[in-house]
């Protein structure tokens, strides 16, 4: 039923399945500090991860994405919500994908590693790689990086899909 899949940002192995050790050490630490103090009115402990998902951010910005965090998860479901991503898991699955698939990608996203990108955008048959040049996870509409997204999305969302058999027959072929 999936026509166009887009994918931005995104990971197919978690920081403990790709063994990596000062992420795994970094994302504890975080979580502690989450199971202290995400509920509290002050947002410090929010605005750690506010740091990583938008280090280019206005404090204006900063503030809005402060409250929404604290809004949108409790700190029980933002703590289990970050330890369950470490060990995401889903590189065998990738190339069954069949649909159309984009895949961007911030080049130095400090949240989730670029080669996440890169590595799923060449494990699932036909996708396209789109590398953003910025530094944040959330693009902010003044990021320059953002204009190029919109313009990637509606470009991929216009083309011609390709008919199934024609996929089917180019995973065939080893395309």
């Amino acid at each position: 039923r999936v026509t166009r899949l887009v994918l931005y940002g995104t990971f197919a192995q978690g920081a403990r399945v790709r063994g990596d050790d000062p992420g795994n050490k970094t994302r504890d630490a975080i979580i502690a500090l989450i199971q202290q103090g995400w509920a509290k009115d002050n947002p410090a402990f929010r605005q750690l991860m506010t740091s990583f998902l938008l280090p280019d951010a206005s404090a204006e910005e900063m503030g809005w994405f402060n409250d929404l965090q604290r809004i949108s998860a409790s700190a029980a479901n933002a703590s289990r919500l970050l330890r369950s991503l470490g060990d995401v898991d889903v590189v065998d699955y990738l190339p069954a994908i069949t649909a159309p698939t984009l895949v961007l990608h911030c080049r130095d996203d400090s949240s989730t590693p670029f080669e996440q990108g890169r590595l799923i955008a060449n494990r699932i048959p036909y996708a396209r790689f789109v590398p953003l040049e910025s530094r944040n996870h959330v693009l902010l509409p003044r990021d320059p990086a953002w204009s190029v997204f919109v313009s990637e999305v509606r470009k991929f969302l216009r083309e011609t899909a390709p008919v199934k058999s024609q996929v089917a027959k180019g995973v065939a072929r080893g395309r």
